[in-house]
């Protein structure tokens, strides 16, 4: 692989690298189904039943209002990225209403079979037009807009608080409802806020985590420290952890940041597997390069 230098990588998308995300980290390999052709591994998500690819393709930089970086590509680009990455391994995509991605995800599916690839939506629940929506009908209308019957995970978006399981029953007794009917396979929260990460590691309904973590402290919910331990009990538990933010929201992107980043993520933390939000094939091949070479040191 040609070698990107900074301003290359810049150029290519330094925006999009706001979805960069955390890796594995304990057992590692010898835990892993190993891929056949330089490409990602799988590893187990936890306890949650699900099997994915360590890297997940993030779906959300610089995401609201129905969009993202990623969308912003076109349908057409993104299909090229998302295929791209499917053929590297990559058989995870991060998605989320407020990104805008799942009709961009249904394109995707046209051309990879579902039961191939791990489907992560999220529900936003902090404004009020999205709440008049009915729970079960915003499900619903995720499903005819990604074209899948089924979520392998939704996660609530953007947890804030601690009191969260408080305030988010309504839709916590759902999700619940809808793993029954085979609508969704795993739950959990994105956690932004420490309190609400401390509460989620040992509430029993969770089954995944998306947290933030970085070795930079950058956008994050408390020291590497502090998190590491909440994701260690977390993974204890049971739970499925995956890692955001692994460049610090997109400022700490130099080369060194990078190999730093990524070796802080694969050997001294307690997640699973990662979300990145890439936005070119270059960043991907690079992500993919670079992460498996660790791995593997």
């Amino acid at each position: 692989m040609e070698k990107i230098n900074r301003r290359a990588f810049l150029y290519a998308g330094a925006i999009g690298l706001t979805g960069y995300a955390a890796l594995s980290a304990t057992g590692v390999l010898n835990q892993a189904i190993l891929p056949a052709n330089g490409g990602v591994d799988q590893v187990k998500l936890g306890q949650s039943g699900l099997t994915v690819s360590r890297i997940a393709l993030g779906t959300g930089s610089i995401g609201g209002n129905h969009q993202s970086n990623q969308t912003r590509l076109g349908m057409t680009n993104f299909v090229k990225l998302a295929q791209h990455g499917y053929d590297r391994g990559i058989r995870f995509f991060d998605t989320a209403d407020s990104y805008g991605s799942y009709p961009f995800i249904k394109e995707v599916l046209k051309n990879v079979p579902r039961e191939k690839v791990t489907l992560l939506g999220k529900m936003w629940t902090s404004n009020d037009i999205i709440n008049s929506e009915p729970v079960d009908k915003a499900l619903d209308r995720f499903r005819t807009e990604t074209g899948s019957d089924y979520f392998d995970i939704m996660l609530l978006h953007c947890m804030t608080n601690g009191n969260w399981p408080e305030e988010k029953k309504r839709y916590m007794d759902y999700f619940s409802k809808a793993k029954q009917q085979g609508l969704i396979k795993a739950v959990g929260i994105s956690c932004h806020n420490y309190d609400a990460l401390k509460v989620a590691v040992d509430e029993p309904w969770v089954d995944v985590i998306l947290a933030r973590i970085n070795p930079f402290q950058s956008h994050m919910d408390g020291t590497p420290a502090q998190i590491n331990e909440l994701l260690d009990r977390a993974r204890t538990n049971g739970k499925g952890v995956i890692g955001m933010k692994i460049f610090g929201n997109g400022d700490k992107i130099l080369e060194k940041e990078r190999e730093e980043s990524i070796t802080f993520a694969l050997k001294k933390t307690s997640i699973h597997a990662m979300t990145l939000g890439m936005e070119s094939i270059a960043q991907l091949d690079d992500a993919v390069d670079r992460v498996m070479r660790i791995a593997k040191s």
